[in-house]
C-alpha cells in the first residue's frame, strides 16, 4: 500500500500540580484556545475542551507523529509558559507531571464532547481523583495509586 492513513482521536486528561484550583474563569477560555493553537501547530485538531479549576479534558485528533507523549509534553510546557507570560500573577501555575490519554472511536466523539461539556455537573457528584481512577478502570489501564498523584 503506497500510503498510510490514520484517524486517531484521544481524550486527554491532566490536572494542575497537586490539583490546585488554578484554572480560574478569567482565563480558562483563553487557555483552552491557546492549547488548541498548540495542537494545530502539531498538525492536530482540538475538537473540544473543558474542565474544572483543577483539571482539563481535551478531545483531540492527532497525527501519528509526534507521539501522544510528545504532544502532551508540548501542550503542557507551552501552555504553562503562556500562562506565566500572559498572567504574571499566576506565577505558581503548573501542571501535574502525568496525564491520561484514552483512545476514542470517531463514532464516540459526540459522547465524549457531551461528557466534557458537562464537567461542572459531573463534578458535583465526583472528585477529579475519583473520575480519573474510573477512567483507568473503564479502559483497563493497570496502575498503582501511589504513582498517580503528585
Amino acid at each position: 500500500m503506497p500510503h498510510s492513513f490514520a484517524c486517531l482521536h484521544y481524550h486527554l486528561i491532566f490536572s494542575t500540580k497537586h490539583r490546585l484550583p488554578q484554572i480560574t474563569p478569567d482565563f480558562a477560555g483563553s487557555l483552552y484556545e491557546y492549547m488548541g493553537g498548540i495542537v494545530r501547530a502539531e498538525n492536530g485538531c482540538l475538537l473540544t475542551s473543558g474542565g474544572m479549576p483543577d483539571h482539563v479534558h481535551l478531545l483531540v485528533s492527532l497525527p501519528v507523529k509526534p507521539s501522544v507523549a510528545d504532544c502532551l509534553r508540548i501542550i503542557k510546557a507551552n501552555a504553562s509558559k503562556w500562562v506565566h507570560e500572559t498572567f504574571p500573577d499566576k506565577h505558581a501555575f503548573a501542571w501535574q507531571e502525568g496525564y491520561g490519554a484514552f483512545s476514542v472511536s470517531l463514532s464516540n466523539d459526540g459522547n465524549v464532547e457531551r461528557y466534557i461539556a458537562r464537567q461542572e455537573e459531573h463534578h458535583r457528584r465526583m472528585t477529579f481523583q475519583e473520575e480519573f481512577l474510573e477512567f483507568l478502570k473503564r479502559h483497563r489501564v493497570p496502575y498503582d495509586e501511589k504513582y498517580i498523584w503528585d
